[in-house]
Parts: structure tokens; sequence; C-alpha cells
């Protein structure tokens, strides 16, 4: 089967690997219909998550068809459309008992195209499949609910779960790229006051007012005195971090009131500063996280009802062929205009799909 395989910092290649096959009796093999390409990924290729090893197939985010499923599977079977989550919990260690997935100490947690092989090819090894993968619904397209795989629940859980949001806050969600604007749909669900988006890209400060965003600056006009201007001073209750570099970071820090809640989902490569010299006294509580993705069935659960407007981040989409290109195209959003960018899988006729389960 085709492939994109890391070649090291800098390096990817669609390319013939291996086809995977059933390793556990809680496995899943899944042919690939739609996959994303994540900020997690382009992280990877820059050289910032060195755990990633050269040769992995890279990809946490797809939606795809059930073609072989292990022995120990109950909630899924051959056929079925499903929903692939970047997280694959064990269900059996003291973290998965407590519902803290992305923690699995268990083999699982965010294992896909990070430990193991991921969903960027024509088919997946799933681990843990009982729990990470949903059955999609009929009503539910195939490439919307791609972003229901990592970013949906990502900027749900990490942001504004995690950041607390609550109606009548201030909330300030720096960086509009597909975390940021989902940050941005689902703050929105607890009543917030205002939003505020910041980001250096105009285009995705339009869409992040599309989705709600009630003010918006890019980081040259000022968004701390807008920040303290809406806010009479004070700064905001919930200042969320959907970048992963260190000025925003630190800006965030900056914007956020006393007592309020800054809320870390961008993925870092570096170190950022932390001023503990002005934040000391402000009683500020700063959060981190990786998606747990508990609230995924939820999450589905709004998009089947169209309750929530995922499709409307996905600004590219591509044949699996041109997975080259569209990194590129993804990497370079800022002239692209791209937010989301999500590729279909090739078509595979049902007599393939069981021939390659062993059932031809």
């Amino acid at each position: 089967m085709k492939a994109l395989v890391f070649q090291g910092a800098g390096g990817i290649a669609w390319q013939d690997v291996p086809d995977p096959g059933i390793e556990a009796a809680s496995d899943a093999i899944v042919r690939v219909d739609a996959v994303g390409i994540c900020g997690t990924d382009l992280h990877i290729v820059k050289g910032d998550v060195p755990t990633v090893e050269t040769g992995r197939v890279l990809g946490h985010e797809a939606v795809g068809t059930v073609v072989e499923a292990g022995g120990d599977i109950r909630t899924v079977r051959p056929g079925d459309r499903v929903l692939i989550s970047c997280v694959s919990p064990c269900g059996r260690c003291p973290f998965c008992r407590g519902r803290r997935y992305g923690q699995c100490r268990g083999g699982g947690g965010w294992v896909l195209g990070h430990t193991v092989d991921g969903t960027q090819a024509e088919y997946v090894r799933v681990p843990f499949a009982d729990l990470s993968v949903h059955p999609l619904p009929d009503a539910v397209d195939s490439f919307d609910a791609v972003l229901l795989a990592d970013i949906f629940p990502t900027a749900y859980e990490v942001g504004v779960l995690n950041g607390g949001v609550r109606p009548g806050d201030t909330v300030v969600v720096v960086g509009a790229g597909p975390v940021g604007l989902a940050a941005i749909v689902t703050a929105r669900l607890y009543s917030p006051g205002r939003i505020v988006a910041v980001d250096l890209s105009e285009s995705r400060l339009a869409a992040a007012r599309g989705l709600g965003a009630d003010a918006t600056a890019t980081a040259g006009e000022g968004p701390e005195q807008l920040v303290a201007d809406l806010t009479d001073g004070l700064g905001a209750d919930v200042v969320m971090e959907a970048v992963g570099v260190p000025e925003a970071f630190e800006m965030c820090t900056r914007m956020v009131r006393p007592g309020g809640r800054v809320a870390n989902i961008g993925v870092h490569g570096g170190p950022a500063a932390l001023h503990l010299e002005d934040l000391w006294s402000k009683d500020v509580t700063i959060t981190t996280g990786l998606v747990d993705t508990t609230s995924t069935p939820m999450l589905l659960r709004m998009m089947a009802a169209g309750r929530l407007p995922a499709g409307e981040l996905i600004t590219h989409r591509f044949e699996f062929g041109q997975i080259e290109e569209a990194y590129d195209v993804f990497g370079r959003a800022a002239g692209t205009g791209a937010i989301k960018v999500v590729l279909g899988g090739p078509q595979h006729t049902a007599v393939e799909a069981a021939h390659f389960a062993g059932a031809g």
C-alpha cells in the first residue's frame, strides 16, 4: 500500500510500505477514506517531536471503513464506517479508568503517527479499537467528521474545559488556525460575553469573525491593548494559546486578568518564558494538556444534529496521491489561506476490502 513516511526533520515521502495486519486481539484494520493534516504533523516534520522516528507513517486523523477486527472487538465490525480518534486508550490503566485517555500508561494514548504507524495511508492498524473508533451515522459527511478526530475535542477539552469558560466571560484565543477556530466555536456553547481572536493572518481572522469572534486583531495591531480596552484594563477571564510558540504563550500570560485562566493548547517544540515575577501574585491558573477525546461522542451527536459547523473550517481538499502538495499548502498557510486540509483516500471495491481482510 501507499503511505506518507517521515524521512527525518524536513522530509516526507508518499511511498510503498507493507500492508498492516492484526497484531493484537484489540486491533482493527481500517481502510482510510478521508484523512486530515494536523498542525502537530507540521511540528513533527519540522523536527519538534523527537519521539517520532524516521520511517514512521504519519497521521492521527481519519475516517474509514473497518475491513478486519480482532477477536476482542465488540463495538464495530467489518463494513462499518468509523471515525478514528487521535487517542487510543487501553481502557485498563489507572489513567484510562479515570477517563484521562491522553495519559494512558497501558500502551495507548497518542500513538498513531507518533509511536506506531498512522492514518496517512491507504490502510491503518488501529490499536484498542473498541475505545478509539466511533461508528458514524449516515448523516455525517466523512470529510467533516475528520475534524472530530482531533481538533474539535482538543479545542473543547484542552481549551474550553481546561480554561473553565463561563457565561459572560471575556475569552481570548491566540492563534486562529484549525484548533483556535474550533475553540471559538465550542467556547460559544458557554455564552461568553465576548470572544477575541488574535492571529498573524487576516484571512484566518476573517474566518474567526465568521465563526463567532466578536473582535479580532493581528499581532501588529496591539491585541494586548485591545483586550485592556475591552475589559477596562482588567484583562481577559480566559486566554487560550493555540499556536505553540513562546511569543504566543507569553502574550497570553500578559492578557489574563487576576484570577483568570490561561489554557495552553499549542504544541511547543522549545521552552517559553514563565514570568513569575509578574504572575506570582495574580492568582492565575495555567493549564496544559493532551486531549483525552472523552468529548468525541457528544461532539459527534452535535455534528449529526447539524449544530457543529465543522465543515466550514475545511478550505482545501486533495486526493491521496497529492499529499506532499497538501503538506506544502498547509505549511504555507499564510500565503495559501489554508485552514484545514483534508484528503480523500483511494476508492476500494467490496471485493478488494474482503480480500484484504482475508475473506476473499
